[in-house]
């Protein structure tokens, strides 16, 4: 089983007052477009998840629109993703996919909790840039906290991107 755990892509400014409501704040033009480059590139590598899971929030839901756009994986919005993330949540729902491979968008410092959650380490020091995506290999299909393995974590720029 693979868990990959993406942060959003890049969006507004927080506190813009374009957005008073921040679960509103959408993704940015040239954040599309770079995000975009980022899951062609993954996608063109053979690394795909089949179901994606998603914060409710605008930004979230586009970044997953746009893995799902180069993968094909379906979408589900998940509540336990937002801000303040629910692990067990996840997890039961991740197992309950019947997949190989999920994918969760959120938020940080979630998606930098999570990982160090998953791999058991909490000084692990995977640090998720916006836009950042790692993925976390497990040998069985449960997903127990500390039995992940870490296999990378990209960013836009050690893609070259």
């Amino acid at each position: 089983m693979k868990v990959f755990i993406a942060r959003h892509a890049w969006a507004g400014n927080y506190g813009d007052s374009a957005w008073p409501d921040d679960s509103q704040r959408p993704l940015t033009a040239e954040g599309v477009e770079r995000y975009r480059a980022v899951v062609d590139t993954l996608a063109e590598r053979g690394l795909i998840p089949e179901r994606i899971a998603t914060s409710p929030y605008v930004r979230c839901r586009q970044t997953a629109e746009l893995i799902a756009a180069a993968t094909g994986a379906p979408i589900d919005d998940l509540p336990s993703l937002a801000p303040g993330a629910d692990l067990a949540t996840l997890i039961e729902w991740t197992e309950s996919t019947g997949t190989e491979s999920v994918c969760w968008v959120g938020h940080n410092p979630d998606v930098e909790i999570l990982t160090a959650a998953l791999i058991g380490d909490r000084n692990a020091g995977v640090r998720f840039a916006k836009g950042s995506i790692a993925c976390v290999r497990f040998e069985e299909v449960n997903l127990a906290p500390g039995s992940g393995v870490l296999e990378w974590h990209l960013t836009a720029k050690t893609l070259g991107l």
